[in-house]
This record gives structure tokens, sequence and C-alpha cells, in this order.
């Protein structure tokens, strides 16, 4: 490796000790700068590398709030601002107990390259909490909410910080979060946060839009090997918008989907799954996946079980970061899978992206395949600037668009580095020249 990336990464892990995620995220994207370092000097004279790795801002804060007993609660709340280069920072809040600095910071590391790709002028930015939504009322996430927004509205803004939704926060949360910011700024101001209600300014399409861009991105890959979904056997992991939503499309595009999970466990469905019941499961009953078969003859529930060990042709990780390891990766490989594209965030590990490039699998990296959903949250903004509505099919055709012109760009940047199928490094370079013209332009700021 260049002495210069290795002497970054050094740096980076000694300040932030014990930020595995953050760290990985870092590292798997400066392992693939090694060739643009050597053929661009000005990256290590300006310090780029140094630069882009090094938050502009991270914000902490305590969340405090009344449950249904009385009880005050306490949580942590965060919002990391990586990188205002091309645009306000940009990324989904996060409420879910695993939620710690580390996370956040990856999560908004990753972000900066993913909107660069999209090409929607979008900084990278990410938030979120500790708080578990789960088993609480409707009241109690209301409160939790005002909560949260009463220390974080200070620092949004539409052409600042535009907060979206991500795991725990859909549309009833970014509605109490507009609410509260409403409230205490006495502005409506549409554009200060992504994936609201419809008759709030939201977008159509928004929620379905990670889903639906990961399964374009997986057609415009197959279609380098002259391949489709037609009639391809796929899992979906997680259970949640962009699963939902992702195997919508599988489906919409003649592909099969026989399995998907949550935290719980796994459900196999052969006949393919019924995505009404697991809509019903999760959006309206907010249930558990473990239903299924009670609704649905011929399907089994595989309790603590990922979907990886069944036979597939194509894998879609959307559920959460590193949850496809290389045991994993192994058993997919050896039943037949030949693509796996990353729904999550970073859901894959390094030693399993790694054998499954050596085993000449198709593998589309999360800051590449799930850029919809951050595209159509920037489309959302575009919307409320101009106070327009666009039509469904407005804006599922800017996200075809989109994602081709992600897909082009990863297949040029790894053509022109002879790292064909490489969509890893592809993504990386692309999103990384970006973001790095744009910091060495504005001077040292």
């Amino acid at each position: 490796m260049n002495e210069y990336i290795q002497n970054c990464i050094d740096s980076l892990t000694e300040r932030n000790p014990a930020q595995n995620l953050f760290l990985q995220a870092v590292t798997e994207v400066f392992e693939s700068l090694d060739p643009i370092v050597a053929e661009i000097p000005d990256i290590e004279q300006h310090s780029i590398l140094q630069r882009i790795s090094e938050p502009e801002r991270q914000i902490m804060f305590r969340v405090a709030w009344v449950d249904d007993q009385g009880k005050i609660c306490v949580n942590r709340g965060y919002r990391v601002g990586f990188s205002s280069a091309l645009g306000p920072y940009k990324g989904g809040m996060r409420f879910h107990p695993s939620v710690r600095l580390d996370v956040i910071k990856f999560l908004s590391f990753e972000q900066i390259f993913k909107n660069a790709l999209t090409g929607l002028g979008i900084g990278g930015g990410k938030g979120g909490s500790d708080f578990d939504p789960k088993g609480k009322s409707d009241g109690e996430i209301m409160r939790f909410c005002q909560a949260f927004m009463s220390e974080l509205y200070h620092f949004l803004g539409e052409t600042t910080d535009v907060p979206a939704g991500d795991i725990g926060v859909g549309a009833r949360e970014i509605g109490y979060l507009f609410g509260q910011y409403k409230r205490l700024t006495k502005r409506f101001a549409q554009g200060v946060l992504t994936g609201k209600q419809v008759g709030l300014g939201g977008s159509l399409a928004r929620k379905e839009a990670t889903g639906f861009g990961a399964v374009y991105f997986a057609k415009e890959m197959l279609a380098t090997r002259s391949d489709t979904l037609e009639g391809k056997t796929c899992v979906v992991s997680g259970s949640g918008n962009v699963a939902i939503y992702c195997a919508r499309k599988i489906q919409e595009l003649g592909g099969k989907v026989i399995a998907m999970s949550d935290s719980g466990g796994a459900i196999h469905d052969p006949a393919g799954i019924d995505l009404d019941i697991v809509t019903a499961l999760k959006e309206v009953e907010r249930a558990r996946i473990s239903e299924y078969p009670n609704r649905r003859h011929g399907s089994t529930f595989l309790p603590g079980e990922k979907v990886w060990k069944l036979p597939c042709d194509v894998a879609f990780p959307c559920a959460t970061q590193n949850e496809l390891g290389l045991v994993d990766a192994k058993e997919l490989v050896e039943n037949g899978c030949f693509a796996i594209i990353e729904g999550a965030n970073m859901p894959t590990t390094p030693e399993a992206i790694a054998y499954l490039r050596e085993k000449n699998a198709l593998f589309a990296p999360g800051k590449a395949a799930n850029a919809g959903g951050v595209a159509v949250s920037a489309l959302e903004m575009q919307q409320n600037a101009a106070l327009q509505n666009w039509t469904f099919q407005q804006v599922d055709d800017r996200l075809k668009t989109v994602m081709a012109s992600i897909h082009s760009d990863c297949v040029f940047y790894a053509k022109k580095y002879h790292r064909e199928e490489d969509y890893v490094f592809g993504a990386n370079v692309a999103g990384f020249l970006k973001v790095a013209n744009a910091v060495q332009s504005y001077g040292v700021v």
C-alpha cells in the first residue's frame, strides 16, 4: 500500500481508538486509492485524505424525555456533519440501541461518497440516537422525537444540514421531528427534513427509493453479463422499507424472492414471498416476521437463522452493517449465488467481499447500490424548493437515471484502472474524485 495512505490509516487508528466500524469504512475507501494517489500528487500535497477523513463537526447531546409511566428516560443523540464540500450535509437519522459515535461516523463517512455518486449536490452527514422505538407507544415516540429535535434544531437548515429517516425512523418519526422543528422555529421549512409524508411536502416514491434503486443497479450490473433478473431466485435480508421494496421490484422484474428476515430469524417460502403479508406484519401491525408462516401455507420460520444458507442466484443484504461474513459468503457461492447487491450500509465484511471477488461473483457496494434513497431525498429537496409535487412516475424515472449513471461511473473507473467488475474500486474512486476536487478548490478551509 502507498506509504501516504498507510500513514493516514495509522494516524486515524491512533486517534480513533475502538471505532472499528469507522476505521473499516475508511480503510475500504483508502485502500482503493493506491493508483489514484500515485497518479495525482496533489492529493498528498494538499492533505486531501486527512481532510476528507476528519468530520467537519460532531454533535453529541443528551435527550431527556418522559415515558408513559411518568419515568424520566435519558438517551444520547448524535449528528455528524462529515463533509459539505458538495452541498449541505445530507443523511438519515437512526434510532436503534446499537447507535454510538462509531456507528454514526462510519455511516456519515460512507454518505460522503454515496451522495457524491448521485451527482445531486449534497454533502455527507448522519445522525441518530440509542433510543429503541420497539415496544414504545406513539406518545412515547412523539415525546422522544420532540426532545431530540429540541436539542438538534439549532444546527439544521435547508442549505446547512438536512436529515432524513433511517432504521427506526420512518414517516411517523419524521412527522414528529418536523412538527417540533416548526414549533421551535415558527417556520414551515419543508426542505429541512426529507422522508416526510406527502401532505407535508414529502416526495412520492421516497419510501420505495432505496429498495427500488438497489434493484435498478442490479439490473444494470447483470446486463454487463448479458443477463437479467427474470427467473432468478433471490434472497433479501431484512424486512423493513428497504427490504420490502427491494423484494417488490425484484418480483416486478420477474425474479422470485424466497427468503426475508428480521432480528429474530428468517422466513423461507419456496413458492415466493407474499409481500402483502410481510408489509401488513411490518408496516401496519409492527409485528415480528415469525408470524408469516401462520398466514402462508408451505412457508417456514428459521429461528435465529440468516437467509444466506438458502440456495439462490442473487442476494440482497438489506438489514444492517457486517451481517454477511466470510462463512455466509462461502455458503452463498457454494449454493450457486453469483451476484450480491448491498441494500444496507456496509452489510458485507471485508473478508467476505474479498472471497466473493476471488470467486468472480458480482458484488455491488452499498455506497453505489443503495444510493437511491438519498437521491430521492435530494429530489424531495428540489420539489420543496420549487414548491412542486412530482408524480410517482417522474420521480421513479429520475431514480432510474441516477442509478444508471452511478453504475456507469463505477464501470468507467474500474475499466480505466484495469479492475473490471470491481464495483467497490469503481465506486470509491468515482465518489472520492468528485469530493477531492471540491475540497482542493476551496483552499484550506
